[in-house]
């Protein structure tokens, strides 16, 4: 009985745990809200990257422009130029002069 109890608490505890994982970033406008502050970081930037080429008629996922440069790249030829993501490219024709 105490070992079934332990076992039910440990499977509730990882699934509370996994539930706030997914919640734990949150963002705006390429932006992450930390403790009501907006900082800049890259996981949002990109976000908004694959965001605003969506509303351009892009068809990208978030993690795709987060995880390919390349992806990120073809993405700011296409919408590089629109304003709200112009300082997340590198360049508007995408290339990436560190590279």
């Amino acid at each position: 009985m105490v070992r079934t109890s332990m076992w039910s608490a440990s499977i509730a505890f990882l699934g509370l745990s996994s539930a706030y994982a997914h919640a734990g970033i949150i963002c705006h406008e390429g932006y992450q809200v930390v403790q009501g502050r907006e900082i800049s970081t890259p996981y949002c930037n990109d976000n908004y990257v694959a965001a605003v080429a969506r509303k351009h008629g892009m068809d990208v996922s978030d993690s795709a422009v987060r995880n390919s440069p390349s992806v990120k790249d073809e993405v700011c030829r296409w919408a590089g130029h629109d304003p709200r993501i112009k300082e997340y490219c590198n360049s508007v024709d995408g290339a990436d002069p560190d590279r």
